[in-house]
């Protein structure tokens, strides 16, 4: 065992088939919503529950994986899940944790923009590609470009440092490919860029 499994098709291990993929995917995307609510009413809410901004992410989070823990001790999935996502945390719970771990660690526009959206319309592009049978160099070399369509985007509109936006949009591709076991892609495609960002930002200042 290398910790690693092979590629499958979504629809057929998704619950509920196509219609099930197509729900799973309308979630991803609607994930790039989630800056946009953060910054313009994130500070509003946290104040009208009486919580810190970073206390009300924190909050969100553990209500998460509180809802996964009994989800996985009860062993059941919901519709639009995957089959194997009964024994192992969910990829909704990994990409709410790698999105809460953006906001609580990186709360600037020029990278919670960036990192969510390259996992929220980044990654179904990848898997559309390959469920679509084009071969793995093209699907490579697309959705690079697609990521550093989002991060020049994130650039001209938040500051984003350009050499940054132009080194984490590969980063991202790449970070969506290892094919592990028990930590999905939604965790890996935000939590590894992330790490980096957070080791380049002394070079950048965005945050000071």
């Amino acid at each position: 065992m290398n910790g690693q499994v092979e590629l499958t098709n979504p629809v057929d291990t998704s619950i509920g088939g196509m219609r099930g993929h197509l729900l799973r995917r309308g979630i991803h995307l609607s994930m790039s919503f989630l800056p946009f609510i953060y910054f313009a009413y994130g500070e509003q809410v946290a104040d009208a529950i009486g919580l810190s901004l970073d206390q009300l992410v924190a909050s969100v989070l553990l209500v998460a994986m509180t809802g996964e823990g009994i989800r996985l001790r009860v062993g059941f999935t919901v519709f639009g899940q995957r089959d194997y996502e009964a024994n192992q945390i969910s990829a909704l719970a990994w990409g709410a944790i790698g999105v809460g771990m953006v906001f609580l660690l990186a709360p600037t526009e020029a990278y919670a923009w960036p990192l969510i959206l390259s996992l929220s319309l980044g990654d179904p592009l990848m898997g559309e590609l390959r469920r679509k049978g084009m071969a793995s160099r093209n699907v490579m070399l697309v959705s690079t470009l697609a990521l550093l369509a989002i991060w020049l985007v994130a650039w001209a509109q938040f500051g984003t440092p350009l050499w940054m936006a132009l080194l984490l949009a590969p980063v991202c591709m790449a970070s969506e490919w290892p094919r592990l076991t028990y930590i999905d892609d939604n965790a890996t495609m935000v939590l590894i860029p992330l790490a980096l960002v957070l080791i380049l930002e002394p070079f950048a200042g965005v945050m000071v």
